[in-house]
């Protein structure tokens, strides 16, 4: 009896998130640029619309799923999780995103499909082979330690012995730098040379933080993308003599903003919002308010308790300074964000402006972590964090004494985090006005794709992968998003 021949191997693909990346920015990246070759059976470069909001969690999810966030449920990078009465950023499991995967739907048309996820986000508990994610150690006497979580557990070590620890301290806050995306660069080389799998997805960080520090048209953006263009020279090598198609894009652009928009404040000074005291601070009392915004680079989810309030709340909003437009359930709706993790109303900024989270109206009366990298704890997005206070000449010096200290096990809090949101330069979360400023999609050979778009949406991107690796006609949600 003649046995069945194996099925043949899917076409192995990476996948490089390469965050804020724009048509702009790859003019100074030849070498990512390049692996889109010449003539009719190769590559494919094309205008990428993200979803709304333009953030990292949301379109992350959309990018895996083929979803909206109206379906999907990421609806920003946190939201207040009502039944628990908390506002919750940054969380990691992957049972917060609703839907298939694209891997999912590629098991089964091919049982036995590999996957490997390195540092996309919603990585604990995913359904992939091999898992990479930042995740510090949190001692028992305050102490935070640079570190990282991985599937199986043996690949910690081997990445650990390999590289080092993972770079934590390099990934976010005022040393953020292209350290960590060098370290998740040479781990993704790592595996794809000793697990080989089907589908490896990286995401690599270092564009976001110039951009977000000084804007997008200064001149260290620029030199930020060609720093990245050579730290992913090797990897882009590799993949290359692997035989795998490459995929690279990106979630969002970042463009130039110089007006912080204090919304939590407003509803403040209006009555809506409540505060609640302990050693002379003051914290957001979520449950106590009758309405409060989390804030998201350009977006806030604005919760109000009792409905009877909306429209109150919305005029006042819509009458802020730096405010473009405030969502209803219409508008949500509209915008592919109405999920009942939304706020009742969703602002978004005015094209130069952004949203902070600062709900206090005395800077002597602020949280302790609102000085610190601490993006758990506060109730929304802070980018000030990439910036060591520029108002404290000895704020370097105190950081270095701070690590010092902590590195002999001595407690030390990492107060060198500005106030003063005026330093931020760029932000995203705005749908793109103009493509430049707009993310973007290149692939390494477009050849098995049906037809060849210039523009797709971040929704089209599992039957795209599911085309790229011979698996098409799989995926069982993906549904078409109206253009907003």
């Amino acid at each position: 009896m003649t046995r069945p021949s194996p099925a043949p191997r899917p076409t192995p693909l990476l996948v490089l998130n390469v965050a804020a990346l724009t048509p702009r920015l790859l003019r100074h990246m030849p070498l990512l640029r390049s692996i889109t070759g010449t003539g009719a059976a190769h590559g494919l470069t094309a205008r990428l619309d993200p979803v709304f909001p333009a953030v990292t969690c949301p379109v992350q999810a959309s990018l895996l799923t083929g979803l909206p966030p109206s379906r999907h449920g990421v609806v920003a990078n946190g939201w207040y999780f009502r039944d628990l009465g908390e506002v919750l950023l940054w969380r990691q499991h992957n049972r917060l995103v609703r839907g298939e995967k694209v891997w999912e739907a590629a098991r089964r048309r091919h049982p036995g499909y590999r996957v490997a996820n390195l540092c996309w986000w919603y990585a604990m508990g995913a359904s992939t082979d091999i898992t990479v994610t930042p995740r510090p150690v949190y001692h028992a006497d305050g102490r935070k330690s640079p570190d990282c979580y991985t599937r199986p557990p043996a690949l910690h070590g081997e990445l650990t012995r390999e590289l080092g620890p993972f770079p934590l301290f390099d990934y976010w806050g005022p040393r953020a730098s292209l350290a960590s995306s060098r370290w998740i660069a040479r781990a993704t080389e790592y595996v794809l040379r000793t697990a080989d799998p089907d589908l490896t997805l990286a995401y690599v960080p270092h564009l976001d933080y110039d951009l977000q520090r000084f804007g997008p048209d200064d001149p260290r953006a620029a030199a930020a993308a060609a720093e990245l263009d050579a730290v992913l020279a090797p990897l882009l090598h590799a993949a290359r003599a692997r035989g795998r198609t490459v995929v690279a894009l990106s979630e969002y652009g970042v463009t130039a903003v110089d007006r912080p928009v204090h919304v939590n404040r407003a509803l403040r000074r209006a009555g809506w919002l409540a505060v609640y005291t302990q050693a002379g601070m003051e914290y957001l009392d979520p449950y106590a308010s009758r309405a409060f915004a989390v804030a998201d680079h350009q977006v806030a989810h604005v919760y109000v308790r009792d409905r009877a309030d909306i429209p109150r709340v919305r005029a006042l909003l819509a009458g802020l300074p730096g405010v473009d437009t405030v969502l209803d359930t219409a508008g949500k709706s509209a915008y592919g964000v109405d999920h009942q993790r939304s706020g009742e109303l969703v602002a978004v900024a005015a094209a130069a402006a952004w949203f902070t989270y600062y709900y206090w109206l005395d800077d002597s009366r602020a949280p302790d972590f609102a000085r610190c990298v601490d993006i758990h704890r506060k109730p929304g997005y802070d980018p000030a964090e990439l910036f060591l206070d520029p108002g404290d000449r000895f704020a370097a010096l105190r950081a270095a004494g701070a690590v010092a200290r902590r590195r002999l096990g001595l407690r030390a809090a990492m107060s060198v985090i500005s106030l003063d949101a005026g330093c931020v330069r760029g932000s995203h979360g705005r749908l793109p006005q103009a493509p430049e400023d707009g993310p973007v999609l290149l692939c390494s050979d477009a050849s098995r794709l049906p037809e060849r778009r210039a523009r797709y949406a971040a929704t089209d991107l599992p039957d795209l992968l599911l085309h790229l690796a011979g698996l098409a006609d799989v995926s069982a949600n993906h549904i078409p998003v109206a253009g907003i």
